[in-house]
């Protein structure tokens, strides 16, 4: 019976470790260098975006004010009727309105990814987050929302009520994007391309560096080395050879 003669790669990982530390320069520069192109792309090339949010209530008519009667399954239909509210909002009618309403010049789907809609902790109260590049925009089509919203709910939903929270202001800080996450993914991206190449490299370094690396990488006893005649006095086997040279070139 035929025995299959399997190839093992041994990988040395204090050597690998030892090639990163030595070319741990080049690596940081690289982070650097990186970093840098991230944080250029998102200050020059990203636009940047601004959010404005407002918060409407949804209110349970099975839920009177003072009430000390409040059960769960009252609460679990207040925050099912925010998932009902929400879908409306986001219906083709709705937002065509929006945008006649708010003057601005976007079609319903463009519109629909502006728009990001959520129940707040779980609560009946959920807000509603519009994003544009446009500070004082983004704020008219959140308060717009908050007009047109309640009106379509109440012909959809019999006995509805959406109440307004709080109203959207303009955004003073943009959303997006962020100049430390780039900064960090850049770097990031930097330290495994660069490390990367260096693992690389070394892996493929079928060199032989030494009799130390013949016996610690195949396990061969070293029976005899030929010395580097070019090499300085003090550094190999030629440093004899080198001083004996330059004794009789002086003499």
């Amino acid at each position: 019976m035929e025995q299959k003669n399997e190839e093992y790669i041994e990988i040395d990982l204090l050597r690998l470790l030892g090639a990163v530390w030595q070319h741990m320069v080049v690596i940081i520069l690289t982070m650097l260098l990186c970093g840098g192109a991230g944080l250029a792309l998102a200050y020059y090339v990203i636009p940047a975006k601004y959010e404005a949010s407002a918060l409407l209530y949804v209110n349970n008519s099975s839920i009177s004010v003072g009430s000390t009667s409040i059960s769960l399954s009252d609460l679990s239909a207040s925050q099912t009727l925010v998932d009902t509210y929400i879908a409306i909002l986001n219906t083709r009618l709705t937002l065509n309105e929006v945008i006649e309403q708010a003057d601005v010049d976007y079609e319903y789907e463009e519109l629909r990814k502006m728009i990001e809609a959520e129940a707040v902790n779980g609560t009946e109260i959920f807000e509603i987050a519009v994003t544009s590049t446009d500070p004082r925009e983004a704020e008219r089509i959140a308060n717009t929302i908050v007009t047109v919203l309640p009106d379509k709910i109440s012909q959809i939903v019999d006995g509805s009520s959406v109440r307004t929270v709080d109203f959207a202001i303009v955004p003073e800080k943009k959303a997006s994007p962020s100049f430390a996450m780039f900064t960090l993914v850049g770097a990031l991206i930097g330290a495994l391309l660069s490390g990367g190449i260096v693992v690389v490299r070394e892996l493929m370094d079928e060199q032989i560096h030494g009799e130390d690396y013949l016996s610690r990488s195949y396990g061969l006893p070293v029976l005899a080395a030929v010395p580097d005649l070019l090499a300085k006095p003090g550094k190999g086997y030629g440093s004899s050879y080198y001083a004996a040279a330059e004794k009789k070139a002086k003499g």
